[in-house]
């Protein structure tokens, strides 16, 4: 049995963990780290882990954690891991980081976006960008990795083969995406209230969202060339779900069916990106509670653009669910163990 910690397991994407966690055959979590709910009952904080999980909330202790886990998940906000980290924890377990401390390669990009101090840029070398359909093989063999941010990992796979093919003029590449409410974590914060976001959608971090410098990194990185891109993420009345909406113009007429055909030279072995029939637009009702990723585009031949949308659930591929396929990897197991999800519906 894999020995698992969860850091920060009280959050919306930690409990996500362990509900994953707990129905994996080949994990034992052992330790639920939560700072704001020491020696409290798991279950008592979420009661639909009553009658399954009986352990009681843990401090973080890292180093302590290190010495009894065979990975570590540190689902905590930006900065927590990279000021924990050491090379004697990494020489004991293995890291799966949700936070962006280790995910954008250049430090000065990360410093500059997220307004914090790197504690640990000697790792940011070695962490592995955890998008497991892009970089599966250099997962196997990471000791760290950088879960990718829901947003991203929406946006990236989205676009991914278009990019890589060179079929789209990446400089005109525009995306936006809505998720709902459960993204902007467990945190008590006024505008997202019920009377706050209930009847309503807005678009935040306009021009300045964390996400933005993750996406054009990571697609620079498939074009071959640097991008710069308008990211723009709306805020709507939901618990779960991302959906992103990508426009670009094509570099050469293309039809459906040779788009198609690139998407499915792509994606069409893997396990969780499901390519949608021509012409069929993904929802997020449609991928809830799943690890799936559901794409579509359509042509809009009188622009000459190409609209690409995909649509995940942010806590299990844009988040948890994402992590354990990550862990699958790097222990060697079957990527998809613990982690057959049917979509929930309604």
């Amino acid at each position: 049995m894999i020995k698992a910690g969860i850091i920060g397991a009280t959050g919306y994407a930690g409990a996500e963990l362990v509900r994953i966690l707990t129905g994996h055959k080949d994990v034992q979590i052992v330790w639920y780290g939560s700072r704001s709910y020491i020696d409290q009952k798991f279950a008592d904080i979420y009661r639909n882990f009553f009658r399954i999980v009986d352990a009681r909330c843990l401090d973080d202790h890292m180093e302590e954690l290190a010495e009894e886990a065979d990975v570590i998940f540190t689902a905590t906000p930006q900065g927590y891991c990279a000021s924990v980290i050491s090379e004697a924890i990494l020489s004991k377990t293995k890291i799966i980081d949700l936070s962006a401390d280790f995910r954008i390669k250049d430090v000065d990009i990360y410093e500059k976006w997220y307004g914090i101090k790197h504690q640990s840029p000697q790792f940011i070398g070695e962490a592995v960008y955890g998008l497991c359909e892009i970089n599966r093989e250099e997962i196997r063999q990471a000791r760290l990795v950088a879960n990718p941010g829901c947003y991203t990992t929406c946006s990236i796979l989205t676009a991914y083969p278009l990019a890589k093919e060179g079929v789209i003029d990446m400089n005109t590449l525009i995306v936006d995406a809505k998720s709902g409410t459960s993204g902007a974590g467990r945190g008590a914060k006024v505008a997202n209230l019920f009377c706050e976001v209930n009847e309503n959608i807005k678009a935040y971090g306009v021009t300045t969202h964390r996400h933005t410098p993750e996406i054009e990194e990571q697609l620079s990185y498939a074009a071959g060339e640097p991008v710069l891109l308008n990211f723009t993420p709306h805020l709507v009345p939901m618990n779960r779900g991302i959906l992103a909406t990508e426009y670009a113009s094509l570099k050469k007429p293309v039809t459906m069916e040779e788009v198609g055909r690139i998407y499915q030279e792509y994606y069409g072995g893997e396990r969780f990106i499901r390519l949608l029939e021509p012409g069929t637009c993904p929802e997020t009702r449609w991928v809830e509670g799943s690890n799936y990723v559901d794409i579509g585009f359509q042509i809009d031949a009188r622009t000459g653009r190409i609209v690409m949308m995909g649509a995940i659930d942010n806590l299990v591929k844009g988040a948890a669910g994402q992590a354990v396929q990550n862990m699958n990897l790097m222990f060697g197991l079957p990527e998809n163990e613990g982690l057959d999800l049917v979509p929930l519906f309604p």
